[in-house]
């Protein structure tokens, strides 16, 4: 069993929608909750990709993806990107659902139509990211060297600071991100906001 990180490559898109949806569900598999199987990847992992890939890395074990680190090195650009081009593209397949659909579908596509915001944070930590890596890749250091390969290519473009958020719900992602250094941090409403220094 070889474990690799590399640079993402176009090929690699299929693979992060699926990765995406497989650890959709506070890191455990979310196939069973979404009927469309592409939503969470268009909202969590393919954008990323498509519009910063220098920033996109890809865990692979035996050449096949399990895993990637992704981001923004400028959330307010990346937002403006979002809204006037990737959104405005899917907003022509997916209509906003009606008010009683409380479905993870109808939410996820609610976030289509929501104007982002823009906290005070991004001002001194403007990059944030995701990462996800399936079951049979973790456990093995390869979160902490995804974590500093990204880091790495933000401090050689001179980014300050970055900053992620995760569920309330999800306690190993909360455990994960202050052993890797995001020490920092704050209670939202349904979340918790890390950021970081660079």
């Amino acid at each position: 069993m070889k474990l690799k990180i590399r640079k993402y490559k176009k090929t690699d898109l299929d693979s992060l929608y699926q990765i995406c949806l497989q650890t959709g569900n506070n890191g455990k598999d979310a196939t069973k909750l979404y009927k469309n199987k592409k939503l969470i990847g268009h909202i969590y992992s393919a954008p990323y990709a498509i519009f910063e890939p220098e920033l996109c890395f890809i865990l692979s074990m035996n050449s096949n993806p399990c895993g990637y680190i992704l981001g923004t090195k400028n959330t307010i650009r990346f937002q403006k990107w979002l809204k006037n081009k990737w959104y405005f593209k899917l907003q022509k397949s997916y209509s906003m659902p009606l008010d009683e659909d409380n479905s993870r579908d109808a939410n996820l596509i609610r976030q289509l139509y929501i104007q982002q915001d823009n906290r005070e944070e991004f001002k001194n930590y403007p990059a944030h990211l995701h990462i996800d890596i399936l079951p049979n890749a973790q456990r093995r250091g390869y979160g902490r060297k995804l974590i500093n390969a990204f880091l790495k290519e933000l401090i050689y473009q001179k980014v300050i600071g970055v900053h992620l958020i995760v569920s309330k719900n999800n306690i190993n992602a909360f455990n994960f991100y202050q052993k890797v250094g995001f020490t920092n941090f704050k209670f939202l409403k349904e979340s918790i906001l890390f950021y970081k220094s660079l």
